[in-house]
Order: C-alpha cells, then sequence, then structure tokens
C-alpha cells in the first residue's frame, strides 16, 4: 500500500469529544500551530490528546496503560459531557497535497466495575474502510474491547503506518531542576521533563550528536554570547553532562557543566535538541518559559526554518505575546481557546470576524487577539491582599 514518507506526514486535523476541557472542537492543523488562550482553557489537554495516540502506540504502551496514565477515564472525561457519553478522538493524517491520507477513530467509555472499554475503533486509508470496530467477534469476547488493534502488531498490518507514525511523535516540557539531579535517569527513559535527557544525548551516535552539539552551541550564542562550545562527557560513575566552555579571562577559557547552566540556557538548549531529534510532530509546552523577550520572538522563524529542512510539524501552546509578535504567524496557524459552559471552544484565529476587522485595519495579530486569550477579569488580582 503506498503512503507519503512518514517524515511528511504530519496531523492535518483533530475532532475531540469529551475529551478533558473540550465537549466537541473540529479544527484543522497546519505544519505549524501555535495554541493561546487563558489559564486553564486546555492548551496542555489539546496536547494529550496526541500524547494519549502516542501512549498507545509506543512499545510498552497500549490503551489500558495510556487510560491509567490519566487516572482513569472519568478524569479524561469532559465535566460539560451528558450522562455516560464516550470520550472521542479523530484525527486526519495527510500531507498538504493529500490530507486525508488515513483517518483514525477511537471511542472509549467504561463499563458498570469502572473498566475502560473500546466503544468504537475505525481506519480509514483515502476513504476506504480498513477496520470497522468492534467486529463480530468482540461483541463474542468483549475482553477483546479492552485493546485497540492499533497496539497490535498482528492485527495492525494494514495500517501499521498510522501506529508509526503516532509512535513517532514528541512531547518537550523540559524541566531545569530534572536535568541537574545528579541521578535524574534512575527509572526514567525518555521523559518529556528532561529527567533522562543527558541519557538521550548520550545515547545518539557520535557523529550526530557532536553536529548537534555544533550547531547548538552556534545558535546558543545568540542568547549566551560567552559560550565557544559544548561537548558531552561522562563522569567516575558513567553519569552523562553537558560541559560548556565559556569565555573568561584566563587564556582557555572556564568550563561549567549543566549544573552551572541558568534555566533558560538549559530550556533553550533542550528545544533545539529536541527540533533536531526526529521526524514526527513535536509537540511543545510554553516554549517561552526562563527566555528572554528577544529570543522569544525569534522562536517562530525557528520553527519554519527547520520545517523547511525537515518538514516536521511542531504544534507549540504558549502565553507570550513576545512568541505572536512575529509577523509570519499566519491566521489558520494560530488556534484559539476560550472556555464556555459546554466546555472549551477552539478556532482559527481567521475565524473571529473581530479579529479579521483589526487586522485590516492594522493592528498586529497578538493585539488583535489579546482580547480573546487575557484572563478575564486579570486586574482583579490588584485588590488581593485588601
Amino acid at each position: 500500500m503506498a503512503t507519503a514518507p512518514r517524515g511528511s506526514l504530519r496531523f492535518t486535523r483533530v475532532r475531540l469529544a469529551n475529551w478533558r476541557n473540550f465537549g466537541r472542537i473540529d479544527v484543522e492543523l497546519q505544519r505549524r500551530v501555535f495554541l493561546a488562550g487563558p489559564n486553564a482553557s486546555g492548551k496542555s489537554n489539546f496536547l494529550d490528546a496526541f500524547r494519549f495516540l502516542s501512549d498507545i502506540a509506543a512499545v510498552g504502551g497500549g490503551f489500558q496503560a495510556a487510560v491509567q496514565k490519566r487516572e482513569g477515564v472519568s478524569a479524561i472525561r469532559s465535566l460539560a459531557a451528558r450522562r455516560y457519553p464516550n470520550v472521542e478522538i479523530e484525527v486526519s493524517i495527510g500531507t498538504d497535497d493529500s490530507p486525508k491520507l488515513w483517518t483514525y477513530e477511537l471511542a472509549f467509555s467504561q463499563d458498570a466495575q469502572r473498566r475502560q472499554q473500546i466503544k468504537r475503533e475505525r481506519v480509514m486509508h483515502q476513504a476506504r474502510l480498513i477496520l470497522d470496530r468492534p467486529e463480530r467477534v468482540d461483541l463474542e469476547d468483549p475482553e477483546r474491547l479492552t485493546q485497540t488493534f492499533l497496539e497490535q502488531v498482528n492485527a495492525n498490518q494494514q495500517f501499521r503506518a498510522v501506529a508509526d507514525f503516532f509512535s513517532s511523535v514528541k512531547y518537550l516540557h523540559l524541566v531545569p531542576e530534572l536535568v541537574r539531579e545528579p541521578d535524574r535517569s534512575v527509572g526514567r527513559a525518555n521523559d518529556p521533563f528532561g529527567g533522562d535527557f543527558l541519557e538521550q544525548v548520550a545515547r545518539t551516535p557520535k557523529p550526530t550528536q557532536a553536529a548537534r552539539l555544533r550547531r547548538i552551541a552556534e545558535a546558543l550564542r545568540v542568547a549566551v554570547p560567552q559560550l565557544q562550545e559544548l561537548e558531552l562527557a561522562r563522569d567516575e560513575r558513567g553519569t552523562p553532562h553537558l560541559r560548556g566552555k565559556y569565555e573568561h579571562w584566563r587564556h582557555k577559557g572556564a568550563w561549567q557543566s549543566e549544573a552551572q547552566f541558568s534555566d533558560g540556557t538549559l530550556r533553550l538548549l533542550g528545544l533545539l535538541w529536541s527540533v533536531l531529534d526526529g521526524v514526527g510532530p513535536l509537540l511543545l509546552e510554553e516554549p517561552e518559559l526562563s527566555l528572554h523577550p528577544e529570543v522569544v520572538r525569534w522562536l517562530p522563524q525557528l520553527f519554519a526554518r527547520i520545517q523547511r529542512r525537515s518538514t516536521r510539524q511542531i504544534l507549540t501552546s504558549t502565553h507570550s505575546t513576545d512568541l505572536l509578535e512575529d509577523p509570519g504567524i499566519g491566521l489558520d496557524e494560530l488556534l484559539l481557546l476560550e472556555p464556555s459552559g459546554e466546555g472549551t471552544v477552539v478556532e482559527p484565529a481567521g475565524s473571529f470576524e473581530d479579529v479579521r476587522t483589526l487586522l485590516e485595519a492594522g493592528i498586529p495579530l497578538y493585539e488583535a487577539v489579546m482580547p480573546r486569550i487575557r484572563p478575564r477579569q486579570v486586574e482583579q488580582l490588584a485588590l488581593f491582599g485588601e
């Protein structure tokens, strides 16, 4: 079955029902996506829908583990949901030329004993139905509905490209304190919060590792002008450490380990490494944290340059107006999240008439969307303590 190369695939659409903050949403996705909205509007939960699919398809993962990781169906199901409805995720996967190459749909709920159970699993390839569950044998043996076909190599042969694509999804929200922790890697593997980040760097083949660290050091010098070199070394216990050589009054400069790096340096380093590492969709949580505003303003262009070389999709949540100042951000790339009584609504910025009107009047995008993403009555915080 002919498919596009995995590196060129991306999520082109997502539909969620009763997922976390969301009652029902259905939005198209570009190769570069920015999520903006007030606190607790659901930006992290939006990204988590893609992580959920990745957790199902991952080696050692699966549907049961993915649900339990999120503390069960009751914790996943939207508070806006009506009585006993299904939680539903549907994604389209494709390319710019063929946006619906694949469609994967999963609906699930729980039985009277609060055991999670698949209600529907459907796969389509170019409008042709490949899988439609529950099948007759599923109804005869309900235990089969505790696992998706997506996670079973003996059952997903016809749509393994979908499973491989989901497995390629990477999430990053690096926490500097975890990177600095001496025993950070114990019991952790592919930790999106950075617990084993240096182990991940160390596992990279030496030529690739050295080339990436050179590129990252060159980029970091924009934010940290004194930085001259970056290298990875292991201490006497075999624990990997990043070392940076800084300009210093001594002729040979001074070396510092990650323990002495600032939070901003570590976060930017992790961000740069992650965009170079992998080909699948990259999910970034508030990459502006700890970074200087002038650095943040250049992140959208950094993503665009990376995508010109790798075609990799990048989905980013943000609270930063500095990041949204980039004039190259398209109206279809910026998704606005607005809480409501029936769950958070998600729409492209261009779907709002007031935003379009302000843009036509010459108002920058970040100013045009600010009334829709700022917390309501935020000025009340000034009254705290009175």
